[in-house]
């Protein structure tokens, strides 16, 4: 459904991006990670048409952003991290008016705004004024305008930023429920957002693709190794022992002082690539020892994400650090948070048919 291959974007001297290749299959939920500045706005611009790549290629529904952008925009809902909302309008009324701009025809217009209402649980708030709105619900008609057409592909730009965790809650199983039905791109750096609500990751830092994957499968091949923490009464030296003879076992190092009483230890195993949990406690018990505590460790989506992140930049992509999208924050907001009125309004008073190429998203 997307295809991003070996995209590049320089401003001047800086480079944004740099040979970055994904896809996103249909239907599925692809959570975008990186840190400020690493380069996902910059994707998510050029994806929706608003901003040309320098070099490389991006598909849409198998439309090329660039030669067929108005058929791309025809073909994604997005919501950039703050919603084009206006404010002094009705929600039914905006969906109404976002419907008529995207190109919904007059007869399809009342269903595709009460499945929009609908799909994001608006429907006691329908005839609200969105300025009276939390800001929870707003993200929600941030997200009724970007589906309000019915597109195959959702981009969300930090769809969950501002919330309080209780609208986050909210927000992610809205966003949960929209998949299969749609393919979606969720832009964040927010990680448990990604864990509650993406099928795979793809990783960015400074410019360029990092990792790419499942979780689960990611957080195998990145990190490997696997440890426990124990708590064993018995003697030292003899648990110790114990413990390193066991297969798989790379490393047994003392946590702490002992205990009280002084025969319970604490201990930290190192394991790699085969698991030895359960031999583990087998050989405390046919030892003899007394064990009172055996927790198993494995590396998060977040350790990955701070492994990833956190390295030297390669020869080349120094000057990715700091990229447009993270220098010009304010004009970015500015430019985002309300549509231009007058172009709105002359767009949509041309015809019901033609879509805006600076308000389709």
């Amino acid at each position: 459904m997307i295809e991003v291959d070996h995209l590049h974007k320089v401003y001047g001297s800086t480079v944004a991006l740099k040979d970055v290749s994904f896809a996103v299959e249909p239907g599925e939920i692809l959570g975008f990670l990186g840190p400020n500045g690493a380069g996902k706005t910059t994707t998510m611009r050029i994806l929706t048409g608003y901003l040309p790549a320098t070099s490389g290629t991006a598909k849409v529904a198998e439309y090329d952003v660039h030669a067929d952008s108005m058929a791309v925009r025809q073909r994604i809902g997005y919501l950039p991290e703050r919603p084009p909302l206006y404010l002094d309008m009705t929600v039914e009324a905006f969906l109404h008016f976002v419907a008529r701009i995207k190109g919904v025809a007059a007869g399809d217009r009342p269903a595709q705004v009460t499945y929009a209402i609908q799909r994001c649980g608006l429907a006691e708030k329908q005839s609200v004024l969105i300025r009276k709105l939390s800001k929870g619900f707003r993200q929600r008609v941030g997200i009724a305008q970007a589906i309000v057409h019915d597109p195959p592909v959702i981009v969300l730009d930090e769809p969950t930023s501002g919330l309080d965790p209780r609208q986050n809650n909210e927000v992610r199983q809205l966003i949960s429920s929209l998949a299969g039905d749609h393919t979606i791109i969720l832009s964040t750096h927010i990680l448990p957002e990604v864990n509650a609500t993406c099928d795979r990751v793809a990783i960015i830092n400074r410019g360029q693709l990092v990792a790419a994957g499942k979780l689960d499968t990611l957080m195998a091949q990145l990190t490997g190794t696997v440890s426990y923490d124990l708590e064993v009464r018995g003697d030292f030296e003899g648990i110790r022992q114990t413990l390193g003879a066991i297969p798989g076992v790379d490393a047994v190092e003392s946590v702490g002082h002992p205990l009280e009483p002084e025969s319970r230890h604490r201990f930290q195993l190192q394991a790699g690539e085969t698991d030895p949990g359960e031999a583990i406690a087998a050989a405390i018990v046919q030892a003899g020892f007394g064990l009172y505590e055996l927790r198993r460790h494995q590396a998060s989506l977040e350790d990955v994400f701070l492994n990833l992140t956190t390295e030297e930049p390669t020869e080349g992509t120094a000057k990715a650090a700091t990229t447009p999208e993270s220098e010009n924050d304010a004009d970015t907001a500015s430019s985002s948070e309300v549509p231009e009125a007058a172009s709105m309004a002359d767009q949509a008073d041309q015809t019901d048919h033609e879509v805006s190429p600076e308000t389709n998203h």
